[in-house]
């Protein structure tokens, strides 16, 4: 049976971010299952469902466990920013062989909120009560921050694909000192699967400066690599191919350790 990879999409994404990914880790003989978070399969330009404004970290984590567990041996877990969060969460809970972790979100005791990541959120963040409303950055803040590295109709292109995400899971990421449930919370001495962490030295959403402490946190099982021409959306801009190479590279000496003798 072929190895899986179990892809986690980030903040006002959905399942065809990992398109790319797909078609080139299915060439390499892998089961590839790229998942959709709750709320997230709606009509971009439609109204958000409520319930997603207070969804929680932990329940976008528990509904991916369910769809994990059922897939049969660990997958490895690949995550592009807010999805390499919650990939590092279900490690934590002993359910991933490997984990992909593509310009991650980072975990409570990482602080990351720098000047580009203040100005990548300032709508959301100047509205009361953001922390418990469906939420969606303006096209501007879209382009500065997560799409600068693609061509200005690609731009438009892309954001029209976004939908709204949980004000409440942006709170819990980027304020976990006032989540009093600590929702970003990872333990990781339960992380003991090898670890690749992927940052990009033009990241303005989730700077390499964050990726890193998310890599040391790891240490002891993890490998970094930074791709200095490379912003956020590995998974989509322009140089993804040279990206996704690494990851399959990184791969292929575990999938010859677990292969059956």
């Amino acid at each position: 049976m072929a190895d899986t990879i179990f892809m986690i999409h980030g903040m006002w994404g959905g399942a065809w971010l990992w398109d790319n990914y797909r078609r080139v880790f299915e060439a390499e003989g892998y089961r590839c299952v790229a998942t959709t978070l709750p709320f997230h399969d709606m009509d971009p330009r439609g109204i958000p469902d409520p319930r997603l404004g207070k969804t929680s970290l932990l329940d976008y984590a528990d509904v991916l466990e369910q769809e994990v567990r059922q897939l049969g041996p660990k997958p490895i877990l690949m995550g592009h920013s807010m999805g390499g969060l919650l990939a590092q969460i279900l490690a934590a809970r002993g359910i991933a062989q490997a984990l992909v972790l593509l310009t991650p979100a980072s975990p409570s005791g990482i602080m990351a909120i720098t000047p580009s990541v203040i100005k990548a959120f300032w709508s959301i963040q100047t509205k009361w009560g953001f922390w418990e409303k469906p939420m969606r950055q303006t096209f501007s803040e879209a382009a500065y921050s997560i799409l600068h590295q693609l061509l200005a109709q690609e731009q438009k292109e892309t954001y029209d694909k976004f939908v709204y995400e949980s004000g409440r899971v942006a709170f819990e990421i980027g304020y976990w000192l006032l989540d009093p449930k600590r929702a970003s919370k990872v333990n990781e001495t339960k992380v003991t699967c090898p670890v690749l962490v992927v940052a990009g030295g033009q990241d303005r959403i989730v700077p390499a400066s964050v990726v890193r402490r998310v890599a040391n946190k790891y240490k002891s099982v993890s490998t970094y690599k930074e791709f200095e021409n490379q912003a956020h959306m590995v998974v989509i801009q322009p140089g993804w191919q040279e990206v996704a190479e690494h990851v399959a590279s990184w791969l292929r000496p575990l999938r010859r350790q677990s292969a059956p003798a």
